[in-house]
């Protein structure tokens, strides 16, 4: 192969960095013009899709760290992809910042005022305090990003090289990255997302997160390879058992996110403690009680059922509707986890959720699908490819 092959996209792939722009834009605008008019709708759902996004990146991140430890011929399948994602995560630094304005109006702790008068915010304090909020999500986002460049700049020289050593050097890394990446993971989500209730905790509620972000990395990247997989040379890799592999993971992640949720909504109604219980009644009132209901049909007992099949794991048309349900349904689980918190968000907050939802999206597709573009859908020169290729009776 040349080791400086780009890939020419097809329709409409070849049209998403203008049009996520333009997408990305008009969200934006809609936003910050609200941002004005009622703050106290626009900046949780600018969370909701900020997690939402940040997410799938971060689930990318650790997908890729996996397949340089385990090897498979379903990360090659969807390793350029993951490549492109771990890309993204820069940007997410840069959207992370209105997070920062908003700060007062997501995070009680965040207000000098309430903090004085609640004594249990003043002995969480040395850590709920906005300066280490800030430090910690430079960590977060300079590890992060620090990792995903080490790996795209890795496969970069496999390339252009034909030396191995660059393949295992990046198998090194990833040992002590993935143990890095999922504490950085565990601690961003209590801060980003547990602690706009900060008198609620829960210790499996950062890791259920990181299932989550891994559940909608493997669905948008099932995605991502079922609608390129006639595009060359992504055809040699895209055969019914990578799809397979990559479809029992998918049920793999949707198992454990229903257990992690399933053990905390336990431990906690049966604990049934005043700090504690709140959370949950919150999340079964006004109407929250059905979405909680579509979330435990629709992103459990749905694609259990579905993935149970193997004709829905091994044609990927198949595959990649249940993967876009789950995407769907990852998406209402974080409005269903963050909204509750904001009774006064307001009825017109549903606007607000599609219009972040889109803003940050559309920018994170358009960057997305241009880095994709950039080089060739197969990893060149890399030994892990060329034995399983040949385990398949393919030659590279």
């Amino acid at each position: 192969m040349n080791p400086d092959a780009h890939t020419t996209l097809p329709a409409p792939w070849d049209r998403l960095p203008r049009l996520g722009l333009m997408a990305g834009g008009a969200g934006l605008l809609l936003s910050l013009l609200g941002a004005f008019a009622a703050p106290g709708a626009v900046f949780p759902s600018y969370l909701v899709a900020f997690l939402f996004w940040v997410n799938i990146s971060l689930g990318c991140l650790c997908a890729l760290l996996l397949h340089y430890l385990v090897g498979g011929a379903w990360g090659f399948l969807i390793r350029r992809p993951l490549e492109a994602a771990v890309m993204t995560i820069p940007l997410m630094a840069l959207l992370f910042l209105p997070l920062l304005l908003g700060l007062h109006q997501l995070y009680p702790w965040s207000r000098p005022e309430v903090v004085a008068a609640d004594h249990a915010l003043q002995h969480k304090s040395a850590y709920l305090n906005v300066q280490f909020f800030v430090v910690r999500a430079a960590i977060y986002f300079g590890l992060w990003s620090l990792l995903a460049g080490l790996l795209r700049w890795g496969s970069g020289v496999q390339d252009r090289t034909k030396d191995p050593r660059a393949t295992w050097r990046l198998q090194a890394m990833s040992a002590p990255g993935l143990v890095l990446t999922f504490l950085a993971i565990t601690f961003a989500m209590i801060d980003w997302g547990m602690s706009i209730e900060p008198h609620w905790y829960s210790t499996i509620y950062g890791a259920m997160l990181l299932v989550g972000g891994g559940l909608s990395a493997l669905a948008a990247m099932i995605i991502t390879a079922s609608s390129l997989s006639r595009v060359e040379p992504l055809t040699v890799m895209a055969k019914p058992d990578p799809f397979h592999d990559l479809g029992n993971l998918l049920l793999a992640f949707t198992m454990l996110w229903a257990y992690m949720s399933f053990s905390q909504f336990l431990i906690i109604w049966s604990g049934n403690l005043t700090e504690e219980i709140p959370w949950y009644l919150r999340r079964s009132e006004h109407g929250w009680r059905w979405l909680a209901l579509l979330l435990m049909v629709f992103h459990f007992f749905v694609p259990f059922f579905l993935l149970l099949f193997r004709v829905n794991k091994r044609v990927s048309q198949n595959l990649w509707r249940v993967a876009a349900l789950l995407l769907l349904m990852q998406w209402l689980n974080d409005i269903w986890l963050v909204i509750p918190a904001f009774p006064k968000a307001g009825w017109f907050t549903p606007v607000f959720l599609v219009a972040a939802l889109v803003g940050i999206g559309g920018l994170w597709v358009s960057l997305f699908s241009w880095l994709l573009a950039q080089r060739s859908l197969l990893p060149q020169h890399d030994p892990l490819l060329e034995e399983v290729l040949a385990h398949q009776g393919e030659h590279h």
